[in-house]
């Protein structure tokens, strides 16, 4: 029996919105090529107001738990920005969120909202998967003169590549919940059968190899 504690309540949380969902038998193909059992767009959170106020309020205990003395909240662009403003307002700290880019026009900002220079500061976003962009997000934010504390995110995949990433980038993550603990639950609730959570399992094991045909 899996405990039921905050990442088990997420994870059954992100199963009944389908904001993360398991498909081992009809695997998605990512942009990389590579198959993946699992959709994730936790943008539908924002859709049903019961399941994002019980998510939102994990993540904030998530981030003062982890992040004592943290100033400012800075959301990713684009799906880390509500669930970093939800959050900026429950805590009352001031939020902000970074571009992929600066803008073309106007001042040409890549950060936009409150200033973080010299500010103990806290990335929030939605989904870690190897860690690309958002080491992008926290180097912007350093260049800038923010002192990066660490990211709160609301997903994790748990994939060796990422935290060997994040590790060489000096960026803590923590996460409201994770591929691991949701495909746990997935099994024990009956979105999947055991067959398909140990394709699930070699898939997390080895997202390159051939985990579709276990």
């Amino acid at each position: 029996m899996i405990i039921d504690d905050n990442k088990t309540k997420a994870a059954k949380a992100l199963l009944k919105a389908k904001a993360v969902f398991l498909r081992p038998s009809e695997p998605f193909t990512w942009a990389s090529g590579i198959k993946s059992p699992v959709y994730c767009d936790n943008r539908l959170l924002l859709g049903f107001p019961e399941i994002r106020t019980e998510i939102e309020d994990i993540l904030k205990e998530l981030i003062e738990t982890n992040y004592p003395g943290v100033e400012v909240l800075m959301g990713t662009s684009t799906a880390g920005i509500p669930h970093a403003a939800i959050v900026a307002d429950k805590t009352g700290l001031p939020m902000g969120y970074v571009r992929s880019g600066n803008k073309d026009h106007g001042r040409g900002n890549r950060i936009e909202g409150a200033d973080p220079r010299g500010k103990k500061t806290v990335i929030v976003e939605d989904l870690i998967s190897t860690g690309g962009s958002v080491i992008e997000v926290a180097d912007a934010l350093r260049e800038a003169g923010a002192e990066v504390m660490g990211i709160a995110s609301l997903f994790t995949y748990g994939l060796q590549k990422g935290k060997d990433r994040l590790e060489a980038a000096d960026l803590k993550n923590v996460s409201v919940t994770d591929f691991e603990r949701l495909s746990q639950v997935a099994k024990e609730e009956g979105y999947i059968s055991a067959a398909e959570y140990d394709m699930v399992t070699a898939f997390r094991n080895d997202p390159n190899g051939n985990w579709f045909e276990v």
